[in-house]
């Protein structure tokens, strides 16, 4: 963790692909808040194997953790054999200007709050 205080700034990303689609869509506006800590269900933005993902975060009643995309067509990733660390989680969409908020925090799929 770093020490100046952009650490704990928001920041704005595009979405470049379909992984995430519906929910975000390809060339979507995501706001990450900066954190290593989230609940299971919640998106984030992860380094696994030192390469970054947008997935969501997925732990199960065992405690086995994996990331998993929204388009079915990409495979998810078991976090048990790897190096991950978690960078940030998403608390904003903004698609077309339409503006939606999750909180990743609260253990649920994707808790929209508007």
């Amino acid at each position: 963790m770093t020490q100046d205080c952009s650490y704990n700034e928001l920041h704005a990303l595009q979405v470049l692909d379909d992984s995430m689609e519906p929910e975000f869509p390809k060339d979507c506006i995501i706001v990450i808040e900066p954190s290593e800590v989230c609940s299971s269900g919640a998106y984030v933005i992860a380094v696994v194997d030192g390469e970054r993902c947008f997935r969501r975060f997925e732990r199960d009643e065992q405690g086995l953790e994996k990331l998993t995309a929204d388009n079915p067509v990409y495979p998810e990733i078991p976090l048990q054999d790897c190096e991950f660390k978690i960078e940030g989680v998403i608390v904003q969409r903004n698609v077309r200007r339409k503006i939606k908020h999750y909180n990743p925090y609260e253990a649920s799929r994707g808790i929209a709050l508007s």
